[in-house]
């Protein structure tokens, strides 16, 4: 549930349907339950958390860069910005 919220959150106004939504906590949470463990850094579930933005909106996943790495600063946006425009340019020219 709090998975949920915190995606949720990120998303929220974003032109994303609710059903690809449910899909990437359901790869999320089975990710987390393969590996096997009883309990799971919160790191881990960032970290998964921010992969799985990344590829599904771009808007969302800086929402939740800023409060999972507690950005101070707007040269911090500016930081992870740029890298998501680097990774666009790299996977554009593939």
């Amino acid at each position: 549930d709090k998975l949920m919220r915190s995606v949720q959150i990120a998303l929220r106004k974003r032109p994303v349907e609710p059903e690809r939504i449910e899909r990437m906590v359901s790869g999320i949470v089975r990710r987390l339950e393969s590996l096997g463990e009883s309990e799971i850094k919160s790191e881990t579930v960032g970290k998964l958390i921010m992969e799985a933005l990344k590829a599904l909106d771009d808007v969302a996943y800086v929402r939740f860069a800023s409060v999972y790495k507690n950005f101070r600063e707007a040269k911090d946006f500016e930081e992870l910005i740029g890298e998501l425009a680097s990774d666009e340019g790299e996977s554009e020219a593939t």
